[in-house]
């Protein structure tokens, strides 16, 4: 083992772990005692309930239907575009991730930035898969609203034109409306099952991920720390571009939720790296793509500080940005934006 540790370094591996098991700490309070307290047995995106299985619970409300993953949050928009917008972002991010492999080699996965840009090219590869069976779901099963509403118009043809109908039967005819209206919404509203989870949690972490790279990349490392590895290229550029401009563009398009407990898997996301950097820097490996992150140094517990509390702020820009979005369009469109949350 290569790794020489001083009392700072345990410092260090302090920090790291406080910062882990908060986020676990949080993920259990949340996510686990929601699950616990929503016990109804829920829907896979890929397995479908059976026909003849009503779910009466509502949602709660840090939590996304199957629905939500796969439609967007503007009325009107086919699915359809939504898809293509998630196709493509995952094609053109690809070709870029290879040409810089190819470029380079597979050493460029020591950098956080490039964790990052494979996470988000994952996270459109989950909305691809998951945007096609919607879409599949939407032309071979339209919305029941649509049929309910079509059954309504044709009943109240069919009492006015009857003149033999009494008043309970027309209270008939509407509780069987309301019961399939009910049935509709429980169809469409069904909670997601472990891809949903995945791509939902897998979409924050990348928000929160995408922030911090960015932030550091121009911010930091470019202007302050000059590397000969880290030289600025259009590729480069390009990367550190790209990866919040698609991710943008499809928050502009979706439907998803952006709680803000779920800051504790960005959290584990770079507690994961900076474990991994430990661990490979312990077998041998002496050249570190972040000199910041080294230990050895007097500075590293300041520094690892500085990146455990900017992981806030980084999440809350996006938190506030798609606060924005369900605050402010539904302003200025109040007929064209349909509200997330």
């Amino acid at each position: 083992m290569a790794l020489e540790t001083a009392w700072y370094d345990f410092v260090c591996f302090g920090i790291v772990g406080l910062a882990f098991l908060g986020a676990l700490l949080v993920l259990g309070m949340k996510e686990v005692a929601s699950r616990r307290h929503f016990e109804t047995t829920y829907e896979s995106l890929l397995l479908s309930r059976p026909d003849d299985e009503v779910i009466l619970d509502v949602l709660p409300s840090d939590h996304v239907s199957t629905s939500q993953l796969w439609t967007s949050c503007w009325q009107g928009l086919h699915p359809i575009c939504l898809l293509c917008t998630r196709f493509l972002s995952f094609v053109i991010m690809l070709l870029f991730l290879l040409w810089d492999v190819l470029l380079y080699d597979a050493g460029i996965f020591l950098y956080y930035t490039e964790w990052t840009f494979a996470l988000v090219i994952v996270y459109f590869a989950l909305g691809t898969i998951v945007s096609v069976y919607g879409c599949w779901r939407f032309l071979n099963k339209p919305l029941i609203h649509n049929v309910a509403k079509d059954e309504f118009m044709s009943r109240d043809v069919e009492e006015t034109m009857s003149t033999n109908l009494n008043v309970y039967q027309e209270k008939d005819a509407k509780s069987s409306i309301k019961l399939e209206s009910r049935y509709v919404e429980e169809e469409f509203q069904q909670r997601a099952g472990f891809w949903g989870y995945l791509m939902q949690t897998t979409y924050q972490t990348c928000a929160g991920a995408v922030i911090l790279t960015d932030i550091l990349f121009w911010g930091v490392i470019v202007p302050f720390l000059p590397i000969s590895h880290l030289r600025l290229s259009p590729l480069m550029g390009c990367m550190h571009t790209l990866n919040a401009f698609f991710l943008l563009l499809d928050t502009a398009l979706n439907n998803l939720q952006f709680p803000w407990f779920r800051v504790s898997y960005f959290v584990l996301w770079s507690c994961g790296y900076v474990i991994f950097q430990w661990v490979i820097h312990a077998f041998g490996f002496k050249w570190w793509p972040y000199p910041f992150l080294e230990l050895n140094n007097k500075w590293a517990p300041i520094w690892y500080l500085c990146l455990a509390v900017i992981h806030v702020p980084c999440y809350g820009v996006y938190y506030l940005i798609v606060r924005g979005k369900n605050t402010i369009l539904p302003r200025l469109f109040p007929r064209a934006f349909l509200r997330s949350y």
